[in-house]
């Protein structure tokens, strides 16, 4: 099969018939809609750091057949995987870390494919090699020294190792939808000390006077975006400095992917206080950002986490999946599953010394997430031999 690897740097020169198809549209964080919402709004380029370099195959008629999400990086924010430390030890011995590539859903700790293959490709093994062949000539082609990909799928991560890159395991925190029909069925599951816990946090709540709304489609208003913006930059400039996300690309979320966002909006009497943005794939509702001006106890939980079950069992949605860490997810039916990445490195040195130390993280991780699983897990354990 004859492959054509090149880069563009703009998503409009791949076009949205040609994404899609390689895309799909279970996961809406690969979409062209939300990623070109993110190119166009201003959120991701040079100038913040994340500037598209996106990886194309095509075949010998000029098809796309395959892409990868791909950006040059002038730093390490917006990852949640965490490579600062290896930034440190090269720079210190004389290297150069930046600027290095990144395959991601910029700013998000998303799960999901990275090497998007045409749906109707005969062959998709075979063009996500040529995908990751391309990616391991890009570092020395372009003077770079790593590339990473980060929140892919265990398959790719295990198909990139064998390429030579290195991979590394993460831990989240996901909502598992077992069959249930309401909030009460899904409480049934707990064992009794954590069922009443949650009783009693969203009686609270509710007590406290707020009330939610789950806004989707053309429920969501120009205000309750206004609205959520003010949340947005209160929390990011309070936790990170620093708001990637501009204004506009929450229109152009609203105009391009309205039918697969929920804003879940809090409200106290008639101001809306708190909201927590999510989308829709196909069998995921993915929490994805949240903000407030009010600092209630418990009205995070229920924003983010109570409500977001309840949307996922209206929907018949399998997951949900509430971003990067938080161990205080787990007593509120959230269990701990694995992430993946892998990366690629250039300098031999640099190279053994991380994976020393994947190797080290990836054993704790694996412990840490079996122990959970056996002394913390807020489900009924059935009863042995049953």
């Amino acid at each position: 099969m004859a492959v054509e690897i090149k880069t563009v740097t703009d998503i409009h020169q791949i076009g949205q018939a040609q994404w899609d198809k390689c895309a799909g549209f279970d996961n809406p964080f690969v979409s062209f809609a939300f990623l070109s919402a993110m190119e166009d709004s201003g959120s991701t380029t040079a100038e913040t750091g994340w500037q598209p370099f996106h990886l194309v195959a095509e075949d010998e008629t000029g098809d796309v057949i395959g892409i990868v999400p791909l950006y040059v990086k002038g730093h390490s924010y917006g990852e949640y995987v965490f490579d600062w430390s290896w930034a440190e030890a090269y720079e210190r011995a004389g290297g150069r870390y930046y600027p290095k590539l990144q395959s991601a859903v910029p700013f998000s700790p998303v799960p999901g494919p990275r090497l998007l293959v045409a749906k109707d490709h005969p062959d998709p093994d075979s063009v996500r090699n040529a995908l990751i062949n391309g990616m391991t000539i890009l570092p020395e082609k372009l003077g770079m020294a790593t590339l990473h990909v980060t929140f892919c799928s265990g398959d790719e991560s295990q198909l990139m190792e064998q390429a030579g890159f290195l991979a590394r395991t993460g831990m989240q925190y996901h909502w598992r939808n077992r069959d249930y029909q309401n909030f009460d069925d899904f409480l049934g599951a707990l064992n009794s000390r954590k069922r009443k816990n949650l009783r009693k946090e969203r009686k609270q709540v509710l007590e406290a006077g707020y009330s939610f709304k789950a806004l989707r489609g053309d429920d969501l208003k120009s205000d309750h975006w206004d609205r959520f913006y003010h949340f947005y930059r209160d929390t990011s400039d309070r936790k990170w400095g620093q708001a990637y996300l501009t204004r506009d690309f929450f229109d152009l979320l609203h105009d391009r992917i309205r039918d697969r966002t929920v804003l879940v909006c809090a409200f106290n009497d008639d101001e809306m206080v708190a909201g927590a943005l999510n989308l829709i794939g196909s069998e995921t509702l993915y929490g994805r950002n949240w903000g407030t001006i009010d600092r209630t106890p418990l009205l995070h939980f229920e924003t983010c986490y109570y409500q977001a079950i309840d949307i996922a069992i209206e929907h018949g949605l399998k997951t949900v999946e509430a971003g990067a860490q938080g161990e205080h997810k787990i007593q509120r039916g959230y269990e701990p599953v694995i992430t993946h990445s892998a990366h690629l490195i250039a300098d031999p040195g640099l190279k053994r010394a991380v994976a020393q130390f994947l190797t080290q993280e990836r054993n704790h991780i694996s412990q840490d997430r079996d122990y959970i699983l056996s002394e913390h897990s807020p489900y009924r354990k059935e009863p042995s031999g049953s």
